[in-house]
């Protein structure tokens, strides 16, 4: 049954640099790269090419040993130029100088009618091996989910409340087609339902709303409002034992494609946004493309933090970076390396805050855009219990003593306190506007981790 959500919890960060709703003509990046790092809970990658081979989009590139059977393929054709490896020969990146045509693997093309009779293991191999697969991630733990596993449900949250989102409605414009056909695919992999989070707060999406074989909710309220574990907790909530698998809306579109098309098709619309771009717009790549080309000659500033993602859950990358594999987002902001009398004491008109004390007109023009740098405005600090957390969390945990019964290592407390509900991206609010500065995500993983391998 569907229902309506509205969250009283939370926080939305308004910066300035928002997307504006165009396509943007750019020359295509000349690299691209794949790299492990991107793929939550892979331990062991394999390369399966080495320099000097030559791929197409859709071409195996390595495989996680502890899962053989998940290829992480090709984004595009073209050459292996460089493995890029650090510590301990830990494989950091595969970069791919591209063709200027792109050619793809061929796989099984199906009609709309003959993905009925597509059987569950036919489905599972054929995800496995395109190089799909990794879109499912399983809650809990926030990993890459296990071919062998079968969940009790699967959501789809179809909007992102971060700051300086991309618009889903904008990016997956006229793909109604191919999301009706991943879906049509993914429930041959679950004996529940799948649930698809719809914005609330915006006009009923042309895409999404009008999705068949789904259970439809619609989500009101402040950021984490778009985030799955949202939508997740208040219709399906996890408990030990429990799984469910995620995707976003690209994921699934991409299994679409696959099985209509007979291709694995990583041509994707990204935002360039922040307060550092002289053009905040939209353009079209592929999936792991260098940023080098989108942010050339339209900077205000070069002394900037380039994100791939968003500011609160995003990656730090270089000018010559990549785009991550999940992210339809660069963000470009100024550096905060620079030091300020008194910055976190003096109360201001200027600055964004939770805290009243500190910004003073944050709370009373909410839709006030600002220009913030990475600047945390203080140093690490004994932990300070303020209660704050709890009112950015519209999950039901106790944030402020999860983290503390993780720093703790007790792990009694943190099944009891929520850990298998929560992942990174559902604590972010906590680490901004945490007085304390400490690195909650970081914290959180460390949780995870230590339940997952217990």
């Amino acid at each position: 049954m569907s229902i309506n959500i509205k969250i009283k919890k939370g926080f939305d960060i308004n910066l300035k640099g928002k997307a504006e709703k165009k396509i943007a003509e750019s020359p295509q990046p000349e690299t691209f790269a794949i790299k492990p790092t991107d793929f939550p809970g892979i331990t062991r990658p394999k390369l399966l090419v080495n320099e000097g081979d030559t791929v197409k989009a859709g071409t195996p590139v390595m495989f996680d040993k502890m899962m053989g059977g998940i290829m992480y393929c090709s984004p595009v054709s073209g050459e292996v130029v460089e493995i890029k490896r650090g510590a301990k020969r830990k494989i950091l990146e595969v970069k791919i100088l591209a063709d200027k045509k792109v050619e793809y693997e061929e796989f099984k093309k199906y009609s709309v009618s003959d993905i009925a009779n597509v059987s569950q293991e036919e489905a599972i191999e054929t995800l496995k091996k395109s190089g799909v697969w990794p879109n499912i991630i399983q809650r809990p733990f926030g990993i890459v989910a296990n071919p062998e596993d079968i969940p009790r449900s699967i959501f789809i949250s179809t909007f992102d409340s971060h700051p300086l989102a991309p618009d889903y409605d904008f990016l997956f414009k006229d793909q109604e087609a191919n999301f009706q056909a991943g879906v049509d695919i993914l429930k041959k992999l679950t004996p529940g339902k799948i649930h698809v989070g719809l914005n609330g707060n915006a006009e009923v999406s042309k895409v999404f709303a009008h999705t068949k074989e789904v259970e439809i909710h619609k989500v009101t309220g402040k950021h984490p409002a778009g985030n799955v574990g949202t939508l997740i907790h208040y219709v399906d909530p996890i408990n030990k034992g429990d799984m469910v698998w995620t995707l976003n809306p690209f994921g699934v579109i991409q299994i679409g494609k696959l099985f209509l098309e007979g291709k694995y098709d990583c041509e994707k619309i990204i935002a360039l946004a922040g307060s550092e771009v002289r053009h905040p717009q939209y353009y079209k790549t592929y999936t792991g493309s260098c940023i080098n080309k989108f942010v050339e000659n339209n900077l205000t500033d070069e002394h900037t933090r380039y994100i791939s993602g968003n500011v609160l859950t995003g990656e730090k990358i270089s000018k010559d970076g990549y785009l991550g594999f999940y992210d339809h987002l660069i963000t470009v902001i100024p550096e905060g390396d620079k030091f300020e009398m008194f910055g976190w004491l003096l109360p201001t008109f200027k600055k964004l805050s939770f805290h009243r004390a500190l910004g003073l007109t944050s709370f009373l023009t909410p839709k006030k855009e600002y220009k913030l740098s990475t600047n945390t405005n203080g140093e690490k600090r004994a932990f300070v219990q303020t209660g704050m957390f709890e009112r950015v969390t519209p999950l039901h945990v106790l944030p402020t003593y999860l983290i503390k019964a993780i720093l703790a290592e007790d792990f009694d407390e943190m099944e009891e306190l929520g850990i298998y509900e929560v992942i990174e991206e559902d604590l972010a609010l906590c680490e901004f506007i945490d007085v304390s500065k400490h690195d909650v995500q970081k914290i959180l993983r460390e949780g995870i981790d230590l339940i997952k391998n217990s």
